[in-house]
């Protein structure tokens, strides 16, 4: 499994990173901007897609709309992570075409079995 973090902030990236592939077993690309996530998404075709919401220039939901709107990455699917956990933001999220929502900050030990079970359904 193969799983692009699209998230500005390096922290955030370098945990979950280490978390997925380490503990998980999983491949990671990072992205530290929704344009960098795009390109990478369309060239690494991962298996699914962790999104920031929060990012300057062009945030999650931007990112989202441009990876729906392009051939080569509408089919992959996207998680976000947000420090907004509110039920109506998660709603909402999930209405616009997420998969899943994970709230940050999140369990580094757990964060591996969350995006595997988000995309069992």
């Amino acid at each position: 499994m193969k799983v692009l973090i699209i998230d500005d902030e390096e922290d955030t990236r370098s945990i979950a990173s280490m978390s997925l592939s380490i503990l998980g077993g999983i491949d990671v690309v990072e992205a530290d901007c929704g344009e960098d996530g795009i390109a990478k998404a369309e060239k690494e075709q991962p298996d699914v897609i962790l999104l920031d919401m929060m990012m300057p220039v062009m945030d999650g939901e931007n990112t989202l709309s441009k990876l729906q709107g392009n051939a080569g990455t509408q089919k992959i699917p996207v998680i976000f992570l947000t420090a907004k956990a509110m039920t109506s933001e998660i709603d909402r999220l999930k209405r616009m075409g997420a998969i899943g929502v994970l709230t940050k900050p999140f369990d580094p030990t757990i964060l591996a079995t969350q995006v595997k079970q988000i995309l069992e359904g």
